[in-house]
C-alpha cells in the first residue's frame, strides 16, 4: 500500500518542530520502534534547518516536507525554493558550514545519513535544494528473528 502526504510551511525556526512532529505521526502506520522514530525526527530537523538557514538565509520563503509510505519504506523529502548549491559534495562534507558565525557544527548532512538508509541531494543554484532521505521500518525486528543482535540466548 502507499500513502502520500504533503504539507508546506513558512521558513521560520518556530516551524522545525511542527515539520518533525508531522514526519513522525505519518511514520507511525508503519508501527516503527521509538529508535526509528527519533531517526526520522532528526533526519527532518536537519533538512529543514538546512533549509531555512541555508537556502533561504532566514530571509524567509516557504518549505516543503513529503513523505511517502510503501511497504516498509518511508521517503520523506524536504524542498526550498532558495539559493540552493554550486558544489553538494561539498556540502555533505563533515564539519563544511558556509554560516561559521552562526555557532553550527556543518554536521546537518552527516546526521541526515546516519540516522536514515539513504539520502540524495539535488541542487541548482537560485533555484533550491531538494534533500530525498529513505529509511526501512523495522529493520530491528529483522533483526532479532534472525538472531542478530540478540542477546538474549
Amino acid at each position: 500500500m502507499r500513502n502520500e502526504m504533503r504539507i508546506e510551511f513558512d521558513a521560520k525556526s518556530v516551524n522545525e518542530g511542527f515539520a518533525r512532529v508531522a514526519a513522525a505521526a505519518f511514520v507511525t502506520q508503519l508501527d516503527p520502534t521509538l529508535d526509528e522514530v527519533a531517526d526520522v525526527k532528526t533526519a527532518v530537523s536537519e533538512a529543514v534547518t538546512n533549509a531555512i538557514i541555508h537556502g533561504y538565509e532566514e530571509q524567509g520563503g516557504k518549505v516543503y516536507l513529503t513523505c511517502i509510505l510503501e511497504g516498509d519504506m518511508v521517503y520523506v523529502s524536504i524542498e526550498d525554493k532558495g539559493v540552493g548549491m554550486a558544489d553538494v559534495r561539498q556540502a555533505m562534507e563533515p564539519f563544511y558550514t558556509t554560516k561559521p558565525e552562526l555557532e553550527r557544527s556543518g554536521m546537518g548532512f552527516a546526521f541526515m545519513e546516519a540516522f536514515m538508509d539513504d539520502i540524495q541531494v539535488e541542487s541548482k543554484p537560485g533555484a533550491g535544494t531538494k534533500v530525498t532521505m529513505t529509511k526501512k521500518i523495522g529493520q530491528k525486528e529483522e533483526e532479532n528473528q534472525d538472531g542478530c543482535g540478540d542477546s538474549s540466548y
